[in-house]
């Protein structure tokens, strides 16, 4: 915000590994307000987007520390928000990792690419040198049909 107030950071817990069980929880600082911490605070989801506030639509949980500091900081923007600017927060988006089975990463293409068992799991480098040398040499079948060049 250009008035000298932080919009507020959301805290999540931390998941627990499998080990971990009957410890405490471990905080960290979340993407963004659930839908159900912004209906405690009294704000919808439109309401908070607009003045600056990050929502995070896949979080269901609702902790009452973030209620609260929600309310605060309304409290705080009380005398600014006709002055407030209506810029909605930028957008995250999220790519996919594209070309996943080409780069050995599924089962799918591991077993296209020959890696599934374990002595051939590190072996890439050595299989497209081994390709490249076949196709030098034209004995791969790529070479030999009518695409591959004669």
């Amino acid at each position: 915000m250009s008035m000298g107030v932080k919009v507020p950071e959301p805290i999540v817990k931390i998941p627990l590994k499998k080990g971990e069980y009957g410890k405490e929880t471990k905080k960290r600082k979340g993407r963004g307000f659930s839908i159900g911490e912004l209906k405690a605070a009294g704000l919808t989801e439109y309401e908070a987007r607009k003045i600056g506030i990050y929502v995070d639509k896949r979080r269901k949980t609702v902790y009452e520390d973030n209620i609260n500091i929600l309310k605060e900081w309304i409290v705080k923007v009380e005398d600014y928000k006709d002055k407030l600017t209506h810029n909605f927060p930028k957008v995250l988006i999220v790519k996919r990792d594209l070309g996943r089975v080409f780069k050995g990463k599924t089962a799918a293409g591991r077993r296209a690419r020959g890696l599934l068992s374990v002595k051939y799991r590190y072996t890439h480098n050595y299989k497209w040198k081994r390709k490249n040398l076949e196709r030098k040499k034209k004995k791969r079948h790529e070479a030999i049909r009518h695409k591959g060049g004669h």
